[in-house]
């Protein structure tokens, strides 16, 4: 009896040496991507311009890494937290897998990065100790971006006011909690950026730089797209009080996406819900509200806003997909 109680013991202590081996292996050999590269990025006006364009209307950094009024329409940005990080994304908002904190951009954080650094952080999505960071965050849109354009706002960020705040850190369940550091894979060359006048290529760009797909698409149980129903909406935010909003379906479909619009109305529509945004109404609980960023993308140029539309009618497959937009807490 002993002698089996030893032998029993002896292979429960190789099993734990082999899994704490395997364990160490694991968090050493992934991420698995290359060093970031020596880069020295030039801050000249042209970049600090597209870059605060693209910042501020088309990748929406400040929409995720800034805090925000929660009694308002559209829940505003608070203009003082600009780029500070601390907002929270959780099982409550998004049902995601645990508590992730936006980061710190703001040169308060980012003095401690070098260019090289953020550019790997931002197109593969590895920040500078070496973490992966989870998928929330657009690294795979960011790396559809031309080299020109990452750098223009990487250059604008460092030129934003420091804001000295140091979020927690972001905890996620098991076992995605090892998935993620799976994810990230080497981003390889920029890709160019397409002419404006070829509508498909450039509202494909715009569309990608927007990050549309994500909020516009429904997911199944473990997070992936729902197939065959790109940009039908349906994606579920859920707020304090109660309430569900669902995000639009955006397809060419007639009778429940966008079909029926022109251009000129798909523009003045975004024009129209910033304008209504920048009222920062106040709203009570259970009242209709919006995360969409209707600041931020209303800003972009005609051009822009006219690619999107280009390609959702010519390139996407409407879907007959009716949303319900909007249910009230019980509050």
């Amino acid at each position: 009896m002993k002698t089996l109680f030893k032998f029993l013991t002896g292979i429960i202590a190789v099993l734990i040496l082999i899994g704490a081996a395997g364990f160490c292996y694991f968090n050493l050999a992934f991420p698995k991507v290359s060093p970031a590269e020596n880069v020295k990025i030039d801050p000249n006006p042209e970049r600090l311009a597209r870059g605060k364009y693209l910042a501020e209307n088309v990748t929406g950094c400040f929409g995720c890494h800034s805090d925000r009024r929660f009694d308002e329409y559209n829940f505003p940005l608070k203009e003082d937290t600009l780029g500070q990080g601390g907002f929270l994304f959780d099982k409550k908002l998004m049902g995601l897998p645990g508590s992730l904190y936006s980061r710190n951009i703001t040169p308060y954080h980012l003095k401690d990065y070098t260019d090289g650094e953020l550019v790997r952080t931002l197109r593969v999505g590895v920040n500078k100790e070496g973490k992966a960071l989870f998928p929330l965050m657009p690294y795979q849109h960011l790396a559809g971006l031309s080299q020109e354009d990452l750098y223009s706002i990487i250059a604008y960020l460092r030129t934003l006011k420091p804001i000295t705040n140091d979020p927690p850190p972001t905890k996620l369940d098991f076992p995605v909690n090892f998935i993620v550091k799976t994810i990230p894979k080497d981003a390889g060359p920029f890709p160019a950026k397409p002419d404006p006048t070829d509508k498909l290529a450039y509202g494909r760009y715009m569309i990608n730089a927007c990050s549309c797909f994500d909020c516009h698409t429904p997911v199944d149980a473990h997070g992936g797209p729902l197939p065959g129903m790109d940009f039908a909406g349906g994606m579920e935010f859920h707020f304090p009080d109660g309430s569900t909003l669902r995000a639009a379906n955006i397809t060419p479909d007639p009778k429940t996406g966008i079909g029926g619009w022109t251009k000129n109305y798909f523009i003045k529509r975004f024009r129209q819900g910033k304008k209504m945004a920048d009222t920062a109404a106040p709203v009570k609980p259970g009242e209709f509200n919006t995360l969409m960023p209707w600041p931020e993308y209303g800003g972009m140029s005609d051009e822009d806003l006219g690619a999107l539309y280009d390609y959702l009618h010519e390139a996407v497959k409407p879907v007959d997909h009716r949303v319900e937009k909007f249910t009230p807490g019980k509050t």
